[in-house]
């Protein structure tokens, strides 16, 4: 553990920010105990501390910052710093999707999903870093660069959403944007030890370029470190914009009161989960019992051609990306800079695109399909993925495309469906790796539009066995 203590990065210190989550600092920000220039500027030096040991930050806005400090912002959030993610336009910056074939000026208008989270009264620090196009559940690159875990930088901090998953987890700010496509809250979260959850579809607005896919299964969310900074988020957004077609959330501030049933997932789609991952999963079912809960186990009834038709899907929003770049991002989009990734998943797809109409039939299937099992049960508890964190390069899009698509479908089973279903699901780091003391995350799902259960247990569970601290 000398080794793994000597990898570990973070940025926490006694400054203003100390270890405090969004919603403290926004309390001592409006009491006047702290400015918010004293918190941008704590911010600031954290991240010049840790980011050349991540490699999280995509974009830099650090002046701009410090002049939002001086004026006066409003929403829950008032004043806390924060990163956008590289796939989420924001008017002044360019957006690369974490690609070397993108470049593009810079944005002149904020689209709605953009300006409702700013509207929360976020200090945007910059824009961080992702995978090209999301695809990959590890945020590396072709030329052998990666954003590391704050755990041990040896590792991987997840994907797509892991620049903001290594600045939270770091310290550098208590929340930033992630979305979601296929795990890509719930996977940093998993890796790097946070709080992430993937709401329903339609609870917040869409990006303009999920609201126009054949099947939307993009949603937007953040990385935290508490559960509150969580439901203050969402409770926030809600006010801004409600979807009358989902139930309300409310702000969650107190943990469930019922006893809930929960289904209890060991086996994945694809196969088996790893011994380390398979204990911890024992431990959390363990616990939720001894919370009062009933759990039982229970076996996914979903076909194994779903891992299939997933990826088919994935491959033909790949193909779509290298097809139409020029228009959708500009004349200078460059297909010759796509990475070994995205074109094996475009060329997975050509090469089987006449199943697209039974691919398409039985993905969209899977919403009902998915419905029904919670007429049996309240929550689904599983692992957020297969096997531990692995280390930088294992799933390498620097590695030959079947090798390096075999192990992202080994280790990526549990997140997809959720996507497809449309339905909420919440990572919570619930154990430690043994040799290297990782983080591994566990999933709690429900049923279309019930976020608030998911809060409300993840409040209890939080309060139950609080989360490791990367600085302890």
């Amino acid at each position: 553990m000398q080794e793994a203590a000597a990898k570990r990065v973070h940025g926490f210190t006694n400054d203003v920010l100390e270890t405090f989550d969004a919603v403290k600092i926004s309390q001592l920000i409006k009491n006047k105990d702290i400015s918010v220039k004293e918190v941008t500027e704590a911010a600031i030096l954290r991240a010049q501390k840790v980011n050349p040991a991540l490699n999280a930050i995509q974009i830099e806005n650090f002046d701009e910052a410090l002049n939002f400090a001086q004026e006066n912002s409003r929403g829950i959030f008032q004043g806390i710093p924060f990163f956008l993610k590289d796939n989420t336009d924001v008017i002044g910056f360019p957006t690369h999707h974490g690609s070397q074939a993108i470049h593009t000026p810079n944005i002149t208008q904020n689209p709605k999903i953009t300006q409702q989270i700013l509207d929360q009264g976020f200090n945007l620090l910059g824009k961080s870093k992702m995978p090209e196009f999301g695809l990959n559940a590890t945020t590396e690159y072709k030329d052998g660069s990666a954003t590391a875990n704050p755990w041990h930088t040896d590792f991987s901090c997840g994907a797509s959403s892991g620049g903001s998953a290594a600045l939270v987890a770091s310290g550098v700010v208590p929340i930033a944007h992630a979305n979601d496509g296929g795990g890509s809250i719930r996977i940093p979260a998993a890796c790097s030890g946070l709080i992430g959850l993937k709401p329903s579809r339609g609870r917040t607005y869409d990006s303009d370029a999920a609201s126009k896919l054949p099947i939307n299964i993009i949603s937007e969310g953040v990385l935290t470190r508490s559960v509150r900074d969580t439901a203050h988020f969402f409770a926030g957004m809600e006010r801004s914009f409600y979807n009358t077609k989902l139930p309300q959330i409310g702000l969650v501030e107190h943990p469930i009161q019922r006893k809930l049933r929960i289904g209890f997932v060991t086996a994945s789609i694809t196969g088996t989960v790893d011994a380390e991952t398979s204990d911890a999963l024992n431990k959390t079912a363990k616990l939720l019992e001894n919370l009062g809960h009933h759990v039982e186990h229970f076996r996914l009834p979903i076909m194994s051609s779903f891992v299939d038709d997933f990826s088919h899907y994935w491959g033909f929003l790949s193909f779509l990306l290298q097809s139409f770049g020029k228009p959708l991002f500009g004349s200078s989009f460059d297909a010759s800079e796509l990475d070994h990734l995205t074109v094996g998943l475009a060329k997975l797809y050509k090469n089987n695109f006449y199943k697209t109409p039974l691919f398409m039939y039985r993905l969209n299937k899977i919403q009902q399909q998915y419905q029904q099992i919670f007429q049996q049960y309240d929550v689904l508890l599983s692992p957020v993925l297969a096997h531990t964190t692995p280390k930088l390069g294992y799933i390498s899009p620097q590695l030959p495309f079947d090798e390096l698509f075999n192990r992202i479908q080994n280790y990526v089973t549990f997140t997809p469906i959720q996507n497809i279903a449309g339905a909420p699901a919440i990572s919570l780091p619930m154990a430690t790796a043994k040799e290297f003391g990782l983080p591994i995350g566990m999933q709690f799902s429900a049923k279309i539009g019930d976020e608030r259960t998911l809060l409300e247990l993840a409040v209890a569970i939080e309060e139950a066995q609080p989360w490791a601290k990367i600085y302890q």
